[in-house]
């Protein structure tokens, strides 16, 4: 066996290249990162902002047991203020309230 003048043939480095950027450019559909779901959906601001423009009566229990009665006249971040009939307004902290929901009494 004769080991006579082999040619190496070796691709250049350019052909590899054009094939790694063939499959991003074309062939097949691209692929879309995945979305990342928002921080807020407004869902809280949009239930307060009903709530205040109807001036809904509201029960507001918080944390410690105590239930209040009123509507919600205005709210931020982390406060709401709560209008009473024949008792002082308040402010409240979201932190402390437990749960609210509609008074179907008044």
């Amino acid at each position: 066996m004769e080991s006579g003048n082999r040619k190496l043939i070796r691709p250049s480095f350019n052909e590899f290249k054009e094939k790694a950027e063939s499959p991003r450019k074309s062939g097949g559909a691209p692929q879309q990162k995945r979305q990342i779901p928002p921080d807020q959906t407004n869902a809280e601001n949009f239930y307060y902002v009903k709530q205040m423009q109807a001036k809904t009566p509201m029960v507001i229990t918080l944390r410690d047991g105590e239930v209040l009665h009123g509507y919600i006249e205005w709210y931020d971040r982390s406060c709401l203020k709560v209008n009473r009939v024949n008792e002082p307004n308040l402010l409240l902290y979201k932190s402390n309230i437990k749960y609210m929901y509609k008074d179907e009494d008044a």
